[in-house]
Formats: structure tokens, C-alpha cells, sequence
């Protein structure tokens, strides 16, 4: 016996039963894929990723404090020391930008890309010598980090 179909005669209100039966059940459905597939793009995607960009951040902002540091221990009593380096042009496919600010105890590097970010300590020598390093770069093309005894012109 055939659902809806009973003999010699058809029952309509049974077909029309189990047609809304399949209609909820399948926009029920379709309301848990919707819902899954917004969960995923964040869950899954970004949240690895900005973990990933956070971790390569510090890097770059300990790499960066270690150039300065170099700098700052060959610099002579008078004259300039210039060096030249390369950090990454993009980190999980986003540029991002590098700034030497003030912070609680000296100086510090922030590496940043809108709301992630990551703060590094100057390497020690941020709060010996307050505000004897500035400046800003991006991960785009060749940095450079000079010194010069006469200070900043």
C-alpha cells in the first residue's frame, strides 16, 4: 500500500500531510546548513588565521627589536650607522604595519593590522635611553634603521 493511495480511492489530506512534512523538515534542514555555514567561515577561517597572524607579529616585532638593538651596540660616539633589512610583505595575504611607540616601561614596537595586534619591549633598551628611536615602516619592499650621533634632524 502506497502512502496516500488506499485502494480504488486516493487520500488526499494524507498526500497533503506528508507534502508539509517533507517541506518543514526540509527548511528545518535548510535553516541548520545556513546557520553552519556562517559559524564556519568564522570558526574555521579566521580565527586560525588571525591566531597565526597574531604569532607572526611577534616575530617580526622580536626580529625588528633585535635589528635596533644591533644598531644601537656598534653606533659611534660620533657618525651614522645605516642598515638595511627585509620583514615579510604580507602575512596570511594582508599587509600590516609596523610603528616603535611609547609604552609603560620605554619604548615599544606595535605590528599591527586593524583590531590585531601585538606589542614587543624594545629589547631592554627602550627604557635606558627614552625616546631616542621612532619611526614607522609595512612589510612592503626593504626597511632601513639608521643612527646618527647628532640625533634626529
Amino acid at each position: 500500500m502506497r502512502t496516500g493511495y488506499h485502494g480504488n480511492k486516493q487520500d488526499t489530506e494524507s498526500a497533503v500531510a506528508n507534502m508539509i512534512e517533507y517541506l518543514m523538515v526540509t527548511g528545518v534542514i535548510m535553516v541548520l546548513f545556513i546557520v553552519m555555514l556562517l559559524l564556519v567561515n568564522t570558526n574555521i577561517m579566521e580565527d586560525p588565521a588571525n591566531r597565526l597572524a597574531y604569532v607572526a607579529f611577534t616575530d617580526i616585532g622580536n626580529g625588528v627589536s633585535t635589528r635596533i638593538v644591533d644598531v644601537y651596540a656598534v653606533s659611534p660616539a660620533n657618525g651614522t650607522v645605516s642598515t638595511k633589512f627585509n620583514i615579510p610583505d604580507d602575512i596570511v595575504g594582508r599587509s600590516y604595519f609596523v610603528d616603535i611607540k611609547p609604552g609603560t616601561t620605554g619604548q615599544d614596537i606595535l605590528v599591527y593590522r586593524g583590531s590585531l595586534n601585538s606589542r614587543i619591549s624594545l629589547a631592554g633598551i627602550g627604557a635606558t635611553d627614552k625616546g631616542w628611536a621612532g619611526g614607522s615602516t609595512t612589510g612592503a619592499g626593504v626597511n632601513e634603521i639608521s643612527y646618527d650621533s647628532r640625533g634626529i634632524t
